[in-house]
């Protein structure tokens, strides 16, 4: 029972779902269902908040290499956590001139963009590693990447502002997003969609399991 209770639920709840789309007396099932997974979620949220403090609670206690990151992840959690909930002079805690708004603005915008500094490293180093002309395809990304970055900047227009007007470096770029990446992208979103549909149909079927911690 343990099992078949779990697999009965999700399936009811699974088949509903999509059964609400296309008969409208269900609709009301459907808002149910909803209003009971905010309901999940928000412990959930409680239950992963709760999960993050003991790991790295666990980390400090028994001195691992890594106990510094736990401890500044502890810290980092009350120095946000607790100006939202008790010094929020009964406003919203994101308002403008709340303690959380200004460590938001403060401390979370600028560790953010440092992130995203950092990242552009790693984008170049990748790059490098990909764009090299080993093969037809490597040479299409090549040539595809050299003119989106130079039709982007108006150094790419200065340089090919002598050729007829829809052969400039910028409307070939605007053309490469148009139509390559655009097909592209929505043969990704499709593939996505498939595998999306795939996984659903095996949780309510019973076939995928993980979910109760089974195999």
């Amino acid at each position: 029972m343990r099992r078949e209770v779990p697999l009965v639920l999700t399936a009811m709840v699974g088949l509903t779902m999509i059964v609400s789309h296309f008969i409208p007396p269900f609709n009301i099932l459907n808002d149910l269902f909803e209003d009971w997974f905010f309901i999940i979620a928000a412990f959930a949220i409680y239950l992963g908040v709760l999960n993050l403090l003991r790991v790295n609670a666990d980390k400090i206690y028994k001195k691992q290499a890594d106990a510094p990151f736990g401890l500044v992840v502890i810290l980092g959690f009350l120095v946000i956590t607790i100006p939202g909930l008790f010094f929020s002079g009964g406003r919203s805690f994101s308002d403008p001139g709340t303690p959380f708004y200004y460590l938001y603005i403060h401390v979370y915008y600028p560790l953010s963009a440092t992130m995203f500094a950092l990242l552009a490293f790693f984008v170049a180093s990748a790059s490098y590693r990909a764009f090299r002309a080993r093969n037809v395809e490597a040479t299409m990304l090549l040539v595809a990447a050299f003119i989106l970055m130079l039709g982007r900047v108006p150094i790419g227009d200065w340089m090919t502002a002598w050729l007829p007007e829809g052969y400039r470096l910028g409307e070939w770029a605007d053309w490469i997003m148009d139509f390559p990446q655009t097909a592209g992208q929505k043969a990704i979103m499709i593939g996505i969609a498939l595998g999306v549909v795939s996984s659903a149909l095996r949780v309510i079927l019973g076939l995928e399991r993980a979910y109760m911690g089974g195999e």
